[in-house]
């Protein structure tokens, strides 16, 4: 995995804008209605060729293919892995809980259409889940993704997301009538040993290993939201061990961990703080950990990589551009929050400046318009350049 060794690079969270008919196309394929299998393929390539040409134009260093061919960042497993079925029903925010209003105003933006893809009422785990042991989807994706960069100059790096275990069972919940599965527990350290075939062939194509986790801070308000501190804790706990095991065969400078409390445009006043996460966080096999400190929520909470020092190891990637809302960061802005970053862990080559979370988590759930999240990642790349005079001359 890429350091700054001579100036502040600079990477994003993985979901990048679908073209909306990409977009479509993913939420009928998720329904389970007919879509042509080569205008998809096709639509795919035409969105990767965009979303590639747009991250290299923006000036980034480390990129990925946008998730493109995803329904969504954790969803596209059930595509993946057998013992999925029927419908579930996710806790509702405390946000939404707490804020009657601010739930009204969320349901009128964001609307009610068959063309939505499922976020709350994600399937459940009936039985034994099982990777599709001809690894058909993970190897699409990255054959997909390595003729988009055919031709294309070369980045410095490239790397590719996957949900992680915690992620997963915590949005595709346990059915309680799961013959297979006695205990939350048992689910968990299953789909980890089975999620690990995806991760093994990712780094065996040549990226870095993104894993998506906003379980490890998210689920605090979700399943969680009515629990003790402690016991989500325990929780987080049994996540980054199911995590290591997945990660058993792969080094920790290929993977990078995204830790986040959830991408939407809420209150968050119940977000747990990451001082709380950053000593369980840390027992990660993992070489860096991009968490989000670019919105008005946590971005006060640079200073905990002082008192909760940085592993040697470990990169830090932090989040210096919101995704939430379409305010245009100005670069100095995101210079001052990279050199936040620097100061609070002490080591200058160790900061990645990335983005708080992706910008398209969910095909039809997006929040910054198109145009505006391209000027954000050349906002991103800008402030890394004032950020890198500022700390090299």
């Amino acid at each position: 995995m890429q350091a700054s060794r001579d100036r502040i690079i600079t990477t994003h969270t993985g979901s990048l804008p679908r073209t909306p008919a990409l977009s479509r196309m993913l939420v009928l394929r998720e329904q389970g209605k007919p879509v042509d299998s080569a205008a998809f393929e096709a639509e795919v390539a035409r969105c990767l060729d965009g979303v590639i040409g747009a991250q290299l134009e923006a000036g980034l260093d480390s990129i990925n293919n946008g998730e493109a061919p995803r329904v969504g960042f954790s969803t596209y497993v059930t595509e993946r892995m057998s013992g999925f079925g029927g419908e579930g029903r996710r806790k509702p925010t405390l946000d939404i809980q707490k804020f009657p209003g601010y739930a009204e105003h969320m349901a009128r933006q964001i609307g009610v259409s068959e063309d939505l893809a499922k976020v709350w009422n994600t399937p459940l785990a009936q039985r034994a889940v099982h990777y599709d042991p001809t690894l058909a989807g993970v190897k699409a994706e990255l054959a997909s993704f390595s003729a988009a960069l055919a031709g294309k100059p070369a980045p410095l790096e490239t790397f590719m997301t996957a949900a992680s275990p915690g992620v997963v069972t915590t949005t595709m919940l346990r059915a309680q009538d799961n013959p297979d599965y006695p205990t939350d527990r048992d689910y968990v350290l299953a789909v980890a040993r089975e999620l690990k075939r995806e991760y093994e062939a990712i780094v065996a194509a040549g990226h870095v290993l993104q894993l998506d986790a906003p379980d490890l801070a998210m689920e605090r308000v979700i399943l969680f939201g009515d629990a003790d501190l402690g016991t989500f804790l325990e929780r987080v706990e049994l996540h980054v061990e199911a995590i290591n095991l997945a990660l058993e065969n792969i080094p920790a400078d290929k993977v990078r961990l995204h830790v986040c409390w959830g991408n939407w445009q809420g209150p968050h006043q119940d977000d747990v703080p990451v001082a709380e996460l950053l000593p369980i966080l840390y027992r990660a096999k993992v070489g860096a950990l991009s968490i989000p400190l670019g919105n008005p929520r946590h971005e006060h909470e640079t200073v905990s990589f002082k008192t909760h020092p940085l592993p040697d190891h470990m990169l830090l990637m932090p989040g210096v551009i919101d995704v939430t809302t379409n305010y245009l960061e100005h670069p100095e802005v995101v210079a001052n929050r990279i050199c936040a970053s620097v100061d609070a862990i002490g080591d200058r080559e160790r900061v990645v400046a990335g983005t708080d979370c992706g910008f398209g988590t969910f095909a039809s759930y997006e929040f910054v318009a198109q145009d505006v999240a391209w000027a954000k990642l050349k906002a991103l790349s800008e402030g890394a350049a004032i950020a890198s005079r500022r700390l090299w001359g």
